[in-house]
């Protein structure tokens, strides 16, 4: 038996991870500027800082683009509708609705389960040994990550009206990797993007509207927050989309979904540096095991 990876594969590993890595950073800013500003006012300015930022680069493609666009605006609402308006704003409800505990177990374990699902049944991805094997074993690590190492911890968990937000974001995140490997190959990634995140944005500001001005929840404005914003836009938004859906095209939805296991081990690595929260040998532990599974997953064998 011979192990096959060949570049093309290593480059949707490498996209995977740079994507994770920035995605991860979502939620030490969540965690930042919870006190600040709403969830859904949140989730707007992201989407509109992420739309201006792209317009200027992306523009001309809509524009050369716009009948094939036109031609695809069910399967663009849709991506737009599952990743953009209501991914991200459930995960932001949720922050304020229940536990760190609960919102890493049920959104890291529950979305590359729905994923990995509904590409078997949907898009007839094959399922293999090492695939089912890697992805138990990527669970494992988050489960060990998020309980301490102590069944009392794991065995104390309690459903709330937060965790059912957080599980309907891994289910729309989930619904958004099947969904973008339907994008038609004559649509470009940048005008892709573009679209999307206009069209997310747009859903969002009718709420957005409504919590200013009926609900008045307020939003303190800082320097701190106006740079999360800024990165959220750019960092999260734009880098980590155009580096998650090329990952998808070289990889498979299946395959890539695997790697936001990842996300918890780079937030975790983040909450010691930035934060100065102190690492245990759980953390070790955890990672070795994510990681592994990721392997095990991603890597195909020949005769």
């Amino acid at each position: 038996m011979q192990s096959k990876l060949s570049n093309h594969t290593v480059q949707g590993f490498l996209l995977a991870i740079i994507a994770t890595l920035l995605w991860s950073g979502n939620f030490i800013i969540a965690r930042k500027v919870s006190t600040a500003i709403s969830p859904i006012s949140l989730a707007f300015f992201r989407w509109t800082c992420a739309s201006l930022v792209l317009f200027p680069f992306a523009y001309k493609q809509v524009i050369a683009e716009w009948s094939h666009l036109k031609a695809n605006w069910k399967i663009l609402t849709w991506l737009a509708l599952t990743g953009i308006a209501l991914f991200n704003t459930f995960v932001y409800v949720a922050g304020h609705n229940t536990s760190a505990i609960n919102m890493a177990l049920i959104g890291t374990t529950s979305s590359p389960i729905f994923a990995t699902a509904m590409a078997v049944l949907f898009l007839k991805e094959r399922l293999g040994f090492f695939r089912i094997i890697g992805m138990i074993i990527c669970i494992l690590g988050i489960v060990l990550l998020i309980s301490k190492g102590s069944w009392e911890l794991l065995l104390s968990f309690k459903f709330s009206s937060g965790d059912a937000w957080i599980l309907a974001g891994a289910f729309a995140f989930a619904v958004y990797n099947i969904l973008v490997r339907k994008k038609p190959v004559t649509i470009s990634a940048l005008s892709f993007l573009l679209v999307i995140f206009v069209l997310g944005a747009l859903m969002l500001f009718p709420f957005f509207i409504l919590e200013q001005y009926i609900v008045k929840a307020p939003t303190n404005w800082s320097p701190t927050l106006f740079g999360s914003i800024l990165y959220l836009g750019i960092g999260t938004s734009v880098l980590a989309f155009w580096c998650w859906n090329l990952a998808i095209s070289k990889l498979g939805a299946g395959r890539t979904v695997l790697f936001g296991n990842l996300i918890p081990i780079f937030s975790t690595l983040e909450a010691i540096l930035i934060l100065g929260e102190t690492v245990t040998p759980i953390h070790f532990y955890s990672g070795i095991l994510v990681i592994s599974g990721l392997v095990i997953a991603n890597i195909t064998f020949k005769k």
